[in-house]
This record gives C-alpha cells, sequence and structure tokens, in this order.
C-alpha cells in the first residue's frame, strides 16, 4: 500500500516499522475514541440544550485544533506543502463541518449520521476524477457501498417515523456536506499520495488555519455569530462541553488523516461508517429512543455491506505481465506507460 515505506507517527507511535492490522487496530482505536465522545457531546449539546449553532461550534473547535497542535510543538517551518495546497481542502473541510453541525437543528443525531455514513459512495466514485489518484474499486466494493446506502436509508425512514425532529432542511444541509465530504477524502488522498513527507498535523493544522476565515461569512450573514455569542455568554459552561468535544475530537481527526494517509479514502470511509453504526446504537441507549424492526433491517444491511468490504482481493499476477515488464528494463526502456506519465503530471499540478 502506498506511502508504507514512509516514517509515519501517530501520537508519538510509530506506525511505519509495524504490521498492517496493527496499523489499522491503531488508528482506527483513536479514530472510535475520538468521534465516540464527539457523538454523545453533540448530542447533548444540540438535543438536550437546544444550542444549534453549527457554523459558530466549528470556529470555536478550529482554535482548539490549533492550540493542540501548537502544544505538541508543530511550526510551520516543518511544512512541506505550500500554503495554497490547502486553500480548496480547507473550504470544503469548513463547509462540511459547518453543514454537518447545522443539520442538527432539523434532522435528530442518528438520522444525520446515518446521511453522513453514506458518504462511502461519493467518495468512491469522486476518486476516479481527483488528479494524481484515478482510483478503480473492484466490483465487490461497489456492492458492499450499495448495501450501506440501503440500510442507511431503511433506517433514516424508520427514523423519521419514531422521531419528529426530521425536514427538508436538514436533508439538504446534510446533502451538500456529502458532497463536500466526497470531495475531502479525496483531495486529502492525493496530498499524501503527491507527497508522501506530508504529515497528519501539517494537513489539520493548514486545513484549519486556511479555513477558519471562511466559516465568518455564513455565521456574519444567518446572524449566528452574534446569536450564538450572546446564548454561549448566558450559559458558559457550554464552551467547557466544545473544547471537551473538540479535544477528542482532534484524536479521532487525526486518527482519521492517518487512515487516509496508509489505506486510502474509499476504506477509510468504510471505517467511519462502522464507527457511526455504534455511535447511533449508543445514542438509543443513552437517550432511550424507540427501535423498530426497520432499524433492526438496516442496521443488520450496514453489517452485512462492511462485512464484504474486508473480504479480500485475489489479485493473481500474470507471468506476461511480469516478463514484459522485466524484458523492458533490460532494453533500457522506461515501464511507465504513457497514460501513466500524464497521471505524474496531473500529481504535480496539483500541489
Amino acid at each position: 500500500m502506498k506511502n508504507q515505506d514512509q516514517a509515519r507517527f501517530l501520537f508519538g507511535i510509530s506506525l511505519s516499522d509495524r504490521p498492517r492490522w496493527q496499523q489499522f487496530l491503531i488508528c482506527s482505536s483513536g479514530f472510535f475514541f475520538g468521534y465516540l465522545v464527539n457523538g454523545i457531546c453533540e448530542e447533548y449539546v444540540y438535543n438536550r440544550l437546544q444550542f444549534s449553532y453549527g457554523w459558530y461550534f466549528t470556529f470555536v473547535q478550529g482554535f482548539v485544533y490549533i492550540a493542540l497542535i501548537y502544544l505538541q510543538g508543530f511550526t510551520t517551518k516543518q511544512m512541506v506543502n505550500p500554503w495554497k495546497t490547502y486553500v480548496k481542502l480547507s473550504a470544503v473541510l469548513m463547509g462540511s463541518q459547518g453543514l454537518t453541525k447545522g443539520s442538527l437543528a432539523w434532522l435528530n443525531y442518528p438520522a444525520q449520521i446515518m446521511f453522513k455514513s453514506t458518504k462511502v459512495l461519493p467518495v468512491m466514485l469522486m476518486g476516479a476524477f481527483v488528479p494524481g489518484l484515478r482510483r478503480r474499486y473492484a466490483i465487490h466494493e461497489y456492492i458492499s457501498a450499495m448495501f450501506l446506502v440501503i440500510g442507511l436509508i431503511l433506517f433514516t425512514l424508520a427514523d423519521a417515523q419514531t422521531s419528529p425532529n426530521f425536514s427538508m432542511a436538514g436533508v439538504i444541509m446534510i446533502s451538500g456536506s456529502l458532497v463536500m465530504d466526497a470531495f475531502l477524502g479525496n483531495l486529502q488522498e492525493a496530498i499524501f499520495t503527491v507527497n508522501p513527507d506530508t504529515s497528519q498535523t501539517e494537513m489539520l493544522f493548514c486545513s484549519t488555519v486556511v479555513g477558519l476565515p471562511f466559516l465568518l461569512p455564513p455565521m456574519i450573514l444567518t446572524g449566528e455569530l452574534f446569536k450564538a455569542w450572546n446564548s454561549c455568554y448566558e450559559h458558559p459552561y457550554v464552551y467547557g462541553v466544545l473544547v471537551f468535544e473538540a479535544m477528542a475530537t482532534y484524536v479521532g481527526q487525526v486518527s482519521v488523516l492517518s487512515l487516509i494517509a496508509l489505506f486510502g479514502a474509499a476504506t477509510t470511509a468504510m471505517i467511519t461508517t462502522a464507527r457511526k453504526a455504534v455511535t447511533l446504537l449508543l445514542s438509543y441507549m443513552i437517550f432511550t429512543k424507540p427501535l423498530t424492526d426497520q432499524h433492526g433491517t438496516g442496521l443488520l444491511l450496514i453489517a452485512m455491506g462492511i462485512m464484504m468490504k474486508m473480504l479480500p482481493e485475489h489479485k493473481a499476477p500474470g507471468r506476461s505481465g511480469v516478463a514484459k515488464h522485466g524484458r523492458s528494463l533490460k532494453a533500457g526502456k522506461s515501464p511507465v506507460p504513457n497514460e501513466k506519465r500524464s497521471e505524474v503530471e496531473e500529481e504535480r499540478s496539483l500541489v
């Protein structure tokens, strides 16, 4: 897999010299921990306290990220990519986070995370068009993604029958977030692919610093900045919850960037789906919401999709291809075809 020869660390733990299963276990554990805490905090703030200020909360979260990264000793002198690399990435990242958090004002949390779980399909489709990737997937991977989507739709429809906090405005916002997520994961993977020396800390720091100004226009135009400021001023303990949530999410963000660098955007999307299913069940258990048979059917299809994704790929290398490759090397010819050369040029232009 790509980047496996590059030195990569996660909170001081070396990943490069470990087996693939250990890399997966460490990154997934950090990701699950960070976002499980994030899910519980979001459910509490949005649905229990009725604070629906997605853009403002993302803004506060960004400053917590920057503070934590500085505490880790990161400086701009350690950057290996120019700032312009992160402009498009930052706009997509902040838009996705803002729309995701804002949609909770119209969707209850389980419905929202089930919508977000469908992002694996657009991520896979978008990977074929991102310069530097041009990724193709096996048939069983698309089938597993379809199982996920069908399961999520069944669950969402069942949730709309049992929970009143469900409206078209929330669906539109979360759909916009899905489109941005499709670009986001593939852009991050492309940056890691083009420049494998890119660290997870650099990507999170630069995309946050560049992205924070993108949050100001929607906050000012909608009046959310002043409303959120006044509400949080009257209830200052909300900032404590937000900081705690941001610290946990920071662990999850760095872990998911490690997964993208080591395993790719589509595989990471499948892992995030598994996390969302666990968060969903915890939400129903902690906040005592009703589960129906349709909920169970949807979750069963989600599990089938995840298990199908985990099926190993059987690729038997053809001898003729190996022999042809060897002959081309002996003849002093480059084994890279013309179309591959054009992809290399695309990778250079990406950064």
